[in-house]
C-alpha cells in the first residue's frame, strides 16, 4: 500500500455491494463493514496489497483515542460485542510501502462485508498505530492480497475471502470479488462471490494468470503503450493493489511517458513527475499498461493527480523506485477497469471502462 495524498445473477440478488467511498481526492477509498453483535460500523480501507484485517480499537492509548483527530473515527469496543472472542497469544505488525505501520493483539468476531456474514472472522485489533493513521481516513484496513502474508504471529489467519469460501459463504464456482473504482462524482464498490453484469457493460472479461507467491495479484505486464506505440518490457511483471493511491512504473517508461506532455518535468521538490495545470486533458496522452495479453488504458484525467498550487500538477504515475523490480497498478490504474479478482482460480480479469 502506497498512499499519495501529498504531503450468477440470482446470486447478485442476494449478495449486494460494499459501496466505497472515495476520499481525500481520490487518495483512498472506504467502505463500511459491521463487526460484532450488536454491530458496529467501521469503514475500512480494501487493500489488495495486504492480508491484515485490523481496526482502530479500545486498546489504543487514550492520547490516540481522545485525539481531536479521533472524532472522525469509529473505534471499535470489542467488550460491547457477546461474539468476540480473545486469540491467547497471537499478536501481529505490519510495515506498509509508505512507511506507516500499526500493531497490537488478535480476536474472533463475527464480520459482515458485502451483504456476506463471516463467522469467526480474526480481527486484529490496533493497540499502536503511526502518525499517518492516527491523521488520516478510515478506522482501519481490510487485506484482500493472498493470506501467505497475512503478519499474524505465532500462525497466520484467514483473510476475509478464504473464510468466504470455506465456509461456502459465496459460490464454488464464484470465490472471487471484484473492484469498480470510480472519481468523484461516480459509484464505487466492492462485490464478493460475483460480478456485476452492469459494470462488465456487455463486454467479456479477459483473464490472465496470477502468480501468488508472494502473497501479491501479479501477474505479467510485458508491454506498455503511449498514444499507440507499444514499448515491449521483456519479463516485466506487474501487481493490482486498490491500497495504492497511484500507479507506480519503472523510470524509463516515465520518461517515455511523460516526453508526451509539453512541460513536464522531474520536480526535486515534489520529489516526481509534475506538468502544467493548464494542459487540456484532450491533449493528455493515451498511456497504456499490459494485464497479460491485454492493454488497458489509463483514463486521461487520471493522469493528473492532484493540483500542487504553483501552475503544475502532480502525475498520476510515478517512479516505482530502483529497489522495486516490479510495477503496482493502483487506483490511477484500476478507474480505467472493471477488475475481476478471481481467488479460486488464481487469475486476475478486467474489462476496460469507457
Amino acid at each position: 500500500m502506497y498512499h499519495f495524498p501529498l504531503k450468477s445473477s440470482t446470486w447478485q440478488s442476494l449478495t449486494p455491494a460494499s459501496q466505497a467511498e472515495d476520499v481525500e481526492q481520490n487518495a483512498l477509498y472506504l467502505a463500511t463493514v459491521s463487526i460484532g453483535t450488536p454491530a458496529q460500523n467501521l469503514k475500512l480501507d480494501f487493500d489488495t496489497g495486504s492480508a491484515d484485517l485490523w481496526v482502530w480499537s479500545t486498546e489504543l492509548p487514550s492520547s490516540v483515542t481522545s485525539s481531536s483527530s479521533a472524532a472522525s473515527h469509529t473505534v471499535f469496543d470489542p467488550s460491547k460485542s457477546s461474539t468476540f472472542q480473545k486469540t491467547s497469544g497471537s499478536t501481529w505488525q505490519i510495515s506498509y510501502g509508505d512507511g506507516s505501520g500499526a500493531s497490537g493483539d488478535v480476536g474472533t468476531d463475527t464480520l459482515v462485508l458485502g451483504g456476506v456474514s463471516v463467522e469467526n472472522q480474526s480481527i486484529e485489533l490496533a493497540s499502536k498505530l503511526s502518525a499517518q493513521f492516527v491523521q488520516g481516513e478510515g478506522d482501519g484496513l481490510l487485506g484482500l492480497a493472498f493470506g501467505s502474508i497475512n503478519t499474524v504471529q505465532p500462525e497466520p489467519v484467514a483473510t476475509p475471502v478464504e473464510n468466504m469460501s470455506a465456509q461456502e459463504d459465496i459460490p464454488k464456482d464464484a470465490e472471487l470479488f471484484t473492484a469498480y473504482l470510480g472519481n468523484e462524482s461516480e459509484k464505487s464498490f466492492y462485490t464478493f462471490g460475483y460480478i456485476d453484469q452492469d459494470a462488465l457493460g456487455g463486454q467479456t472479461p479477459a483473464y490472465t494468470p496470477v502468480d501468488n507467491s508472494q502473497g501479491f495479484w501479479m501477474f505479467d505486464s510485458a508491454s506498455a503503450a503511449i498514444n499507440g506505440k507499444t514499448f515491449r518490457r521483456s519479463g516485466n511483471t506487474a501487481i493490482a493493489d486498490t491500497g495504492t493511491t497511484l500507479a507506480l512504473v519503472s523510470d524509463d517508461l516515465l520518461e517515455q511517458i511523460y516526453s508526451a506532455i509539453p512541460g513536464a518535468k522531474q520536480s526535486s521538490q515534489q520529489q516526481g513527475w509534475v506538468f502544467p495545470k493548464d494542459t487540456p486533458t484532450d491533449s493528455l496522452p493515451t498511456v497504456s499498461f499490459a494485464v497479460g495479453d491485454k492493454l488497458y488504458d489509463v483514463k486521461k484525467e487520471d493522469l493528473a493527480f492532484q493540483d500542487l498550487g504553483d501552475g503544475t500538477v502532480y502525475g498520476g504515475i510515478q517512479s516505482r523506485g530502483s529497489q522495486q523490480d516490479f510495477d503496482i497498478l493502483g487506483d490511477v490504474f484500476l478507474r480505467g477497469i472493471y477488475a475481476i479478482f478471481d481467488q479460486g482460480r488464481t487469475r486476475f480479469g478486467a474489462v476496460q471502462r469507457s
